[in-house]
């Protein structure tokens, strides 16, 4: 089984900043596509960034320039640096990551059990 925990959420002024962590454990052969994901009160969840294996990265339109997006393949996790945070960044921002177990061929998409972000002006 594989678990992802995240830590780091909490609340900020508007023009903070913030980091995220995500830390993956259990029977991890490799992990493929990283990622963070948002979801506010009544939308759906979004893309928020993604970075592969190789440190390739992609970026929401919305939180270009403002956030990155760093990965340690050697540790398994990825952070979400966010800097001029805005009340809009404000959601529930969970983890998510293509994982290939230890004897499986095929990978899985696992979540995180999601950490708050409130942006406040």
């Amino acid at each position: 089984q594989v678990q992802l925990v995240e830590s780091g959420g909490g609340l900020v002024q508007a023009g903070g900043s913030l980091t995220l962590s995500c830390a993956a454990s259990g029977s991890i052969a490799r992990i493929n596509l990283m990622g963070w994901y948002r979801q506010a009160p009544g939308k759906q969840r979004e893309l928020v960034a993604t970075i592969s294996s190789g440190g390739s990265t992609n970026y929401a339109d919305s939180v270009k320039g403002r956030f990155t997006i760093p990965r340690d393949n050697a540790k398994n996790t990825v952070h979400v640096e966010m800097n001029s945070l805005k009340p809009e960044d404000t959601a529930v921002y969970y983890c998510n990551a293509e994982v290939q177990q230890i004897g499986k061929s095929y990978t899985l998409k696992y979540w995180g059990q999601g950490t708050q972000v409130t942006v406040s002006l």
